[in-house]
């Protein structure tokens, strides 16, 4: 029997998400909104029902009967349905945020703060409930609800917000005490009412045609995007049966960049629990340098080469704006740049299931993490190789990068993981250190990079032997977290990948295997079982579980990966979401939702699996192919078994 906790909260895999590039909302599959900031996904909440049912807010339409529904996207976008199937009747919701442009790139397709909800009875008769409480400022404000005719307004000290659509015949009420609008009204087949929310107004108007051509307008902005893959035909290298995957996860990281500044979010929520009743609650709203490196090495695999180019430009401007040396890089900013991100806790929120503390801001933008060099240096490098071009501002700054990560690898840092038991000589971050400046030296060698090359020969060979000498444990047969660590780690999965050994030597062959052997439970992969400074546990990790599919496709172990990878697909929600983590007994989600990291790791698996399998894949050759290492200069893996 479910807790009483778990019975009043939907389990993450139930949402689906809309959003215009500069917030997302979860649309649970009761019909309610149960996640939204605005105008902005960095901003307070508005709805924040998901981390306090009681106090967080909501916004609900859905059949009096309660009934939840079956969701899906209209294809090729972010315009979300779910359909109802009642007793009754059949009714469905077509949620979505207006855009108006072109979105490729850092283009502003803004519409205003805007969620429409097109509500339609396809058959029968079916009595519709409509719930609006929006509680603004994560629930903190005196919000107070006005219902003025067919208008309904909210406000606080701050904010406003209005809904309007409603007919003639709707019942409406108010719980002015409660701070809740509901409406109730009967659709019979073939009726549609268009609901639009509008955000900092307290007007709002909307009839069906308008709500039509706002649906019409949004959809082909979507699809256009999508279409704007450079190069003919980028998913066609992908197996046949995959490219809806693989296309949904296209679109969920295009949610997370923001049109105006090119910086790409992590997720859209904070404090989705890693372990239900857990601590280990953090807030994903910013950017991560190197989450966006991954995102954007993933989009312009598809053929979106300028959303890649727009976080390179990003990322120089933050570092400019730190003084013009990387040596301020930190390792995430706010979307607009904002580099205080001060954590505090919401403690008015119970938090999901009861999973406290509720986390605003995140203490791990005060940390080093090394491995950001490499990232940042490694995704240039497949920009240009994608036939990307660099200014000589960019070639300067990324020069800059290469020289930070020669000055700073042999120090201590808290690594990709973000440990806060304190730093340490993390075995991943010094590999990145040395990608740092492989790239580096191959962006001088064929693309007119300047720098102290000398140097970076030096460090780059020093740092190698350093790693196979202290990141390799002899007594465990493995790469370990950290030097003097006995502990695995998932991110040494990557070394073959980045180029650092060839896939057969056989301190690769043993680290895969301990991985398999200690870090994997039903077919997903935990990052570390080491002591990392914080109570609890968490759940299995997406990425890595996709890491290792790739490493086992790239060594030739292609049925492996297959079955890894079908089992990954069939771990997605009924939209084709992922959130960060899985419970390995369970297979609920874990962890904020949706996660960019996650559908990074589907795409790239995706076309590794495609290559090994004999598909045209996107040219050129994917990272860690030996057709890359080729390019290198390095020795990786065998040619991929073609089948």
């Amino acid at each position: 029997m479910a807790t009483e906790a778990e019975a009043a909260y939907k389990p993450i895999e139930a949402y689906g998400v809309i959003g215009n590039l500069r917030t997302v909302a979860l649309v649970g599959r009761d019909g309610s909104i149960d996640w939204c900031c605005l105008p902005e996904l960095d901003r307070p909440s508005v709805f924040a029902a998901i981390l306090d049912h009681a106090k967080g807010g909501n916004y609900k339409v859905a059949p009096a009967d309660g009934s939840w529904g079956e969701q899906h996207y209209l294809e090729e976008t972010n315009v979300l349905r779910t359909e109802f199937e009642c007793e009754s009747g059949k009714f469905n919701v077509t949620d979505f945020m207006p855009l108006n442009a072109s979105i490729v790139g850092a283009d502003d397709p803004y519409t205003g703060p805007t969620i429409c909800r097109l509500l339609e009875c396809e058959a029968g008769e079916v009595g519709i409930d409509i719930v609006w409480a929006p509680r603004f400022d994560y629930a903190r404000a005196d919000t107070r609800i006005e219902l003025r005719g067919d208008l309904v307004v909210a406000r606080s000290h701050k904010e406003r917000a209005a809904l309007a659509g409603f007919p003639a015949s709707t019942e409406l009420s108010l719980d002015e005490e409660a701070g809740v609008f509901c409406a109730r009204l009967l659709l019979r087949a073939g009726d549609q009412v268009p609901l639009l929310m509008r955000y900092g107004a307290e007007r709002a108007r909307v009839d069906l045609d308008s709500m039509i051509a706002l649906l019409d307008r949004t959809v082909n902005v979507w699809r256009e995007w999508v279409n704007s893959r450079e190069g003919s035909g980028r998913l066609e290298g992908f197996e046949t049966e995959w490219r809806p995957m693989v296309a949904r996860s296209e679109l969920a990281l295009k949610l997370l960049t923001h049109p105006d500044t090119g910086a790409i979010a992590a997720a859209p929520t904070t404090s989705l629990p890693e372990q239900i009743g857990g601590v280990r609650n953090w807030d994903y709203r910013y950017c991560w340098i190197r989450d966006s490196a991954f995102t954007a090495q993933a989009l312009f695999s598809l053929g979106h080469r300028a959303e890649a180019l727009d976080f390179l430009e990003w990322t120089e401007r933050m570092a400019m704006t730190q003084g013009e040396d990387p040596l301020d890089l930190q390792i995430m900013y706010g979307l607009h740049g904002e580099a205080d991100l001060k954590e505090f806790h919401l403690d008015h929120l119970e938090g999901y299931r009861r999973s406290k503390p509720v986390r605003i801001g995140n203490a791990a933008a005060d940390q080093q993490q090394h491995d950001i060099y490499g990232e940042l240096l490694a995704s240039a490098y497949e920009f240009v190789r994608f036939g990307g071009t660099l200014d000589d501002s960019l070639r300067a700054f990324l020069a800059r990068v290469a020289d930070r990560a020669a000055e700073v690898w042999r120090e201590p840092d808290s690594g990709i993981w973000e440990v806060r038991g304190g730093p340490q000589h993390f075995v991943y971050s010094k590999v990145m250190c040395w990608v740092a400046l492989d790239r580096a030296l191959s962006l001088a060698k064929r693309h007119g990079l300047q720098g102290d090359v000398g140097r970076w020969q030096r460090e780059r060979e020093e740092i190698r032997q350093v790693v196979l000498e202290k990141g390799y444990n002899e007594d465990r047969q493995s790469f370990v977290q950290s030097f003097g660590s006995n502990s695995l780690d998932a991110s040494n999965l990557l070394i073959p990948v980045m180029g650092f050994l060839p896939f057969d030597d056989p301190r690769v062959r043993n680290t895969l295997e301990r991985t398999l052997e200690e870090l994997t439970s039903e077919g997903v992969v935990y990052r570390y079982h080491a002591k990392d400074g914080l109570p609890g546990g968490e759940g299995a990790f997406g990425l890595t579980t996709f890491w290792l599919i790739d490493v086992l496709a790239l060594s030739g172990r292609l049925e492996e990966a297959l079955e890894l990878f079908e089992r990954m697909l069939r771990r997605a929600n009924r939209v084709g979401l992922y959130a960060e983590e899985f419970d390995t007994k369970t297979g609920a989600f874990l962890g904020n939702f949706p996660q960019g990291f996650t559908h990074i790791g589907l795409i790239n698996s995706a076309l590794y699996l495609s290559r090994a399998k004999g598909r045209l894949a996107p040219a050129p050759a994917p990272v860690g192919s030996q057709e890359h290492g080729e390019e290198l200069e390095h020795e990786t893996a065998p040619a991929l078994e073609q089948k």
